[in-house]
């Protein structure tokens, strides 16, 4: 649920804003009440070309919220613009010459009211520096969180690019479960094969690396001489991973798990 800050002017009335993404946002409805128009919702579908949807504190019930249009900088000079209010050029110059400078520089607005004092004014400002690091501190938080999230990937990623060790499709398939994919070593054979980075046809090079996975380093070939009992000499020919293929077959793995998940979330 995002926050609400809200800005009032005896003009125009009343101003939501809140942060979508880093960036100050506007409940839509709001601008499009305070310019004029009459059909709100028709206004913000013509004009608006950046309409994102947030859920805010239900303004009768701190237990619930209600989804709301909000929309950025560019898409208040769109209303200002085909607004017939005679005010409107006023309203902007409210919005961008006194709103938006005290929400990039302090976090919030403070009002000028005549009939105000020093302390109450002093207060305000108190708990608009109050909103700013609370609001940096959730960012900050944010990208730690993210930071941590990618942290055992990219720790993976740079000591198997690093590595000179291959491994066999038997070893990947158990480094693939480590990481949440169920995938045996059959399975992951079949899935080679099916999809081009494995030979498919039968023949003396059936499992081995096609022109694909060569191109992309992501096998190398060992090769083992057999000597036989009947004095015979035969040569096996094992497909091994290299580190890059390693990082390349979980991340590939990740994505179409992640593409299912996303499937199943929208039915």
């Amino acid at each position: 649920m995002s926050k609400l800050q809200i800005f009032r002017s005896k003009e125009f009335g009343q101003v939501r804003t809140t942060f979508i993404n880093g960036k100050i946002h506007f409940v839509a409805v709001d601008i499009a009440r305070a310019l004029g128009y009459k059909n709100t919702n028709d206004a913000i579908l013509k004009h608006c070309r950046w309409v994102a949807k947030c859920e805010v504190p239900h303004p009768q019930s701190k237990t619930k919220v209600i989804e709301v249009n909000a929309i950025p900088e560019g898409d208040i000079y769109r209303l200002v613009a085909n607004s017939e209010l005679p005010g409107a050029q006023e309203f902007e110059s409210w919005i961008f010459d006194k709103v938006l400078p005290q929400i990039n520089h302090t976090g919030g607005y403070i009002p000028n009211n005549e009939d105000e004092s020093e302390e109450d004014i002093l207060a305000k400002a108190v708990l608009i520096a109050k909103r700013t690091i609370e609001r940096k501190n959730e960012i900050i938080a944010d990208k730690n969180k993210q930071l941590q999230e990618q942290k055992p990937k990219v720790i993976f990623a740079e000591s198997v690019q690093a590595s000179t060790t291959t491994i066999l499709i038997g070893q990947l398939a158990k480094i693939l479960k480590q990481n949440g994919i169920d995938m045996g070593q059959n399975r992951l054979f079949e899935w080679l094969r099916k999809n081009g980075y494995l030979i498919s046809r039968k023949g003396t090079d059936y499992n081995m690396p096609t022109q694909k996975s060569a191109n992309l380093g992501l096998f190398t070939t060992k090769e083992t001489t057999i000597g036989h009992s009947d004095g015979h000499v035969s040569i096996s020919t094992t497909p091994k991973v290299t580190g890059k293929g390693q990082v390349y077959f979980v991340n590939k793995f990740k994505e179409l798990q992640e593409g299912v998940r996303e499937r199943q979330a929208t039915k």
